[in-house]
């Protein structure tokens, strides 16, 4: 369920100056004949007080869960925004993007600040989920391989990892998201097995099964950051930069239709569904990152047609 919301705080703030004190009046040393003028009234000077913060319609769109989202916005201006201690890009307009990582915390506090002045500030809800958890008996393994598999390794996480950080300026997280491909759906986001009552790493994304060479299409628009064939888990792989810090991975593909660079449009054709990889059947495996955190591809998307 999408939550709308228009929370809001402003900020006062006031300065005043105590008054100045009148000249004290001293008596003469002779007798006084006449009674002494007054002092003259002390004049009080009124300083300009500063003009208080106005209140923000600061408004917001998503799902406010693990592994979910939010899209809002605070106005024209320029802002600084934070969730947690995750800073928040905002455009000229105001409109901004933040998530929830898997293990979000219940609550964590949204900011906006513009000068020195605190504009909105927000406790955020995050609704916990009951994850896929599988307990087994056997020992984690170590993963991975020796030094010659680690060298062909490494640079491929580099790039992984590059291609994630990249900020191209693209829209398409003000877009609402299509399926990239209609399928069974064969693995859901955060599935995870405890090995021994030590956590294994919990599964990134939402594995769909339409068949093998199936056609994909990008989910929302932007730019693409990574495209290669033959990496030794991911096989070809696809990094679409949806801009605001959220970008999606496309891998196992069987085929490539866009290259590094490439704009696309939401719906364009990407590639094709494969087993390239570390696969043990076709499927798309799709996962979405804002920044470091993990979403859930399902919680951006409409029913399935």
């Amino acid at each position: 369920m999408r939550h709308r919301v228009a929370p809001l705080l402003f900020l006062l703030t006031a300065a005043c100056v105590a008054p100045a004190q009148g000249t004290p009046v001293t008596a003469s040393e002779e007798v006084v004949v006449s009674e002494p003028a007054p002092a003259p009234a002390p004049t009080v000077v009124e300083e300009p007080r500063p003009e208080p913060a106005k209140p923000v319609d600061f408004t917001f769109i998503g799902e406010l869960t693990q592994g979910g989202w939010m899209r809002g916005d605070l106005g024209p201006g320029r802002w600084t925004a934070q969730l947690g201690d995750q800073e928040i890009a905002v455009d000229d307009e105001g409109r901004f993007f933040a998530a929830f990582d898997r293990d979000s915390p219940a609550k964590i506090e949204f900011k906006a600040t513009s000068g020195n002045l605190v504009y909105a500030r927000e406790t955020i809800t995050v609704d916990p989920r009951e994850w896929d958890i599988e307990r087994v008996n056997v020992a984690k393994g170590t993963g991975g391989g020796g030094a010659a598999w680690w060298a062909k390794r490494e640079p491929e996480w580099l790039a992984i990892r590059d291609a994630r950080a990249k900020e191209t300026g693209a829209e398409g997280w003000m877009q609402e998201f299509i399926w990239p491909v209609t399928g069974r759906i064969s693995g859901r986001f955060g599935r995870q097995r405890i090995y021994r009552g030590e956590p294994g790493s919990y599964h990134s994304g939402i594995d769909i099964a339409p068949g093998n060479g199936a056609p994909f299409v990008a989910p929302a628009g932007g730019v693409v950051v990574l495209a290669r064939t033959g990496f030794s888990l991911e096989g070809g792989i696809i990094i679409l930069d949806h801009g605001a810090g959220l970008n999606s991975a496309f891998i196992h593909l069987s085929r490539l239709r866009v290259a590094e660079g490439d704009r696309v449009e939401q719906g364009q054709l990407l590639g094709n569904v494969g087993a390239s990889g570390r696969a043990t059947g076709p499927h798309l495996h799709w996962s979405l990152m804002w920044r470091e955190k993990r979403l859930d591809p399902l919680l951006f998307l409409p029913p399935m047609p």
